[in-house]
């Protein structure tokens, strides 16, 4: 009797993705490295980390088209986002969904899949390969309220400038971005995918 041969589990394949903070001028964006096969719950996470988010707020994700919703296998809905996986909402590359966070401030990133890449020695995921600009920081506002909180912090003459620079701190510079700081924060979940 011959023996049943044993497959190796199959490899997620690589997804990059960029998420962009809508309403902000000039953009603020990252791009990352994730497994296909990341749950939403996980890929939440990660998107606090990258963008630099302190999860006090509730969030959700949306489908960019309605026909993303009907692709999940039955009994298996958006909101579980234990079960549902990134390669189950985003199959192509292209694919995009939202993700919203803090209901009150209305923070929508759009996140799109820029390339899906098949598994590869010494390729590490979850990894942020770019980004542009400092994260908002919490209860601002918004991209209204982010908008006018630069323009008090910006302005020495402005009459909430020194409360404003009280309020986010000395320090904060809203053009700087550093993707070693958020690999660094990342480096617990990261795993090299290996063909």
């Amino acid at each position: 009797m011959a023996k049943p041969t044993q497959s190796r589990p199959t490899q997620s394949r690589v997804y990059q993705i960029k998420i962009t903070l809508a309403g902000t001028e000039p953009p603020i964006w990252r791009r990352l490295l994730v497994p296909g096969s990341i749950s939403l719950a996980e890929l939440h996470r990660i998107l606090q980390v990258a963008m630099g988010w302190q999860d006090d707020h509730l969030h959700a994700f949306e489908s960019a088209n309605r026909r993303a919703r009907s692709r999940l296998e039955p009994g298996c809905d958006w909101d579980d986002e234990e079960r549902v996986r990134l390669d189950q909402v985003l199959a192509r590359e292209k694919s995009a969904m939202v993700y919203l966070y803090d209901f009150g401030d209305s923070w929508t990133h759009n996140v799109v899949v820029e390339k899906i890449l098949s598994p590869a020695d010494g390729l590490t995921v979850p990894s942020c390969v770019g980004g542009a600009r400092a994260c908002p920081p919490e209860d601002c506002g918004g991209s209204w309220g982010y908008g006018e909180l630069l323009e008090a912090i910006r302005d020495p003459r402005h009459p909430e400038h020194e409360d404003r620079i009280e309020w986010v701190g000395e320090h904060f510079d809203p053009e700087r971005f550093d993707a070693d700081a958020v690999n660094a924060r990342l480096a617990p979940r990261k795993r090299t995918r290996a063909a």
